[in-house]
């Protein structure tokens, strides 16, 4: 009675373990025959040679990760697949669907970080992509897909980082993207956006990386002071503009390169304590070169060629000892470069070519060009400007005064020789009986 008891206890137990674990294990062939499909559908590449001969999920967790593939697994799970192919060139074939593609990767729930870089994948994001609702970090950078950004990327609520770099995506930067609860980085760099950036961008309080270089982006740039935890905004080669933006005091790298803004310099960029890059090259910007950017606390990398910004430099200026590379050339500056830009060490490049200043190592143009210049494109003091105003006003009110005199006057002297005309006319004229 006892061993009858013993070994249905035992057979209730298989039970159990039977009915519990069929599941995971389909589940887990599940994800096996995806990693393989997934090989099949990017045609083999390099990066996935070590799939070969893999039969279970234990053997695929088992591979080595290598510079080209990281594949991370979780009891049992895949939560991490990185691939890097060779850089995307040629694209895949012509049956490549990448409808099927992203539904197939469904079939790895569990996945948190996908990197999918240089693989040559091409066509529109599907909206399968929303179904990955574990993503964390996406990267399909330097691919060619096309199309708007999905709008079901909105969907994955743990998302902390897209990268879409080096792609074909067009149309408008999206203002759902602000919906996003913990999303901290955000690039869209190489791509065929256009369109002003929407304002709701300024909400994204986790945000600490925006970077939308290379597009076809215009209009102002959004008020940014509100993103704390910004660190690096990158907005170069786009047609921003013409204002200055207003940014977070908590920037390290500022790259406004290569756009039009054509206006004055925000002077609270002066407390950016912590900004280590300043780019803002190849614009339009006017008014006084800010003297104390050069020995700002953690400056390291200073480009502001390419503009109409004056100053006079003088020797005794401070500097900051880390500042790798400064460019002023092309600007309107004058004075004497500061001794501490001077070359005293092979690892910093000081370049001031194009301006007005006393050292000649580096052509400079004639003093009187930097001043002729500058007085063109001054811009004046509010009190100027106010005065302006009013003086306008009054020449505006004398006119309007001397042009109604003179429309009297000549109504007055039209009156007059009319009378005349005909008096002369009535003495000529016999009278009739």
């Amino acid at each position: 009675m006892a061993k009858l008891v013993c070994h249905s206890h035992l057979l209730l137990l298989i039970i159990v373990f039977l009915s519990l674990h069929p599941s995971s294990q389909l589940q887990q062939h599940a994800q096996s025959q995806t990693l393989l499909k997934i090989q099949q559908l990017l045609n083999y590449p390099s990066a996935l040679t070590s799939f070969s001969h893999r039969s279970n999920i234990r053997d695929f967790c088992k591979i080595e990760p290598t510079p080209s593939l990281t594949l991370s697994c979780y009891e049992g799970n895949i939560t991490q697949l990185h691939i890097i192919g060779n850089n995307g060139f040629p694209p895949l074939p012509r049956d490549f669907s990448a409808d099927y593609f992203f539904a197939t990767l469904v079939g790895l729930p569990s996945l948190k970080v996908l990197s999918l870089v240089s693989l040559g994948l091409w066509g529109p994001m599907p909206a399968s992509i929303g179904h990955l609702s574990s993503l964390e970090i996406l990267n399909v950078s330097t691919n060619y897909i096309s199309g708007t950004v999905p709008l079901q990327l909105s969907y994955l609520r743990n998302l902390q980082t897209l990268i879409l770099d080096h792609n074909k995506f067009t149309g408008q930067v999206p203002g759902w993207l602000s919906s996003l609860p913990v999303l901290a980085v955000l690039s869209l760099k190489n791509n065929m956006l256009n369109g002003s950036l929407p304002y709701s961008l300024a909400s994204l309080q986790t945000l600490r990386v925006l970077c939308l270089s290379s597009n076809f982006l215009s209009g102002e740039v959004p008020d940014l002071r509100n993103l704390t935890n910004l660190q690096v905004l990158d907005l170069e080669d786009n047609y921003f503009g013409p204002h200055f933006p207003s940014m977070p005091s908590k920037l390290v790298t500022l790259v406004l390169r290569k756009n039009k803004f054509c206006l004055g310099i925000q002077t609270a960029l002066g407390s950016c304590y912590q900004l280590q890059k300043l780019d803002i090259s190849l614009n339009g910007f006017v008014g006084p070169f800010l003297l104390s950017w050069l020995s700002l606390p953690s400056i390291k990398y200073l480009d502001i060629a390419g503009n109409k910004l004056t100053g006079l430099l003088y020797k005794n200026m401070t500097c900051n000892s880390e500042l790798a590379f400064v460019n002023l050339s092309s600007n309107l500056l004058s004075g004497d470069l500061p001794t501490c830009l001077k070359r005293d060490s092979n690892s910093r490049v000081v370049l001031y070519s194009g301006n007005c200043s006393v050292n000649e190592d580096q052509k400079q143009h004639p003093s009187y060009l930097c001043h002729n210049e500058a007085l063109a494109v001054r811009i004046p003091p509010p009190s100027e400007e106010k005065h302006r105003r009013t003086y306008g006003k009054h020449v505006v009110a004398s006119s309007a005064v001397g042009g109604i005199v003179g429309a009297i006057a000549v109504v007055g002297l039209a009156f007059m020789a009319a009378k005349k005309f005909y008096s002369e006319h009535t003495t000529k004229t016999p009278q009739t009986r």
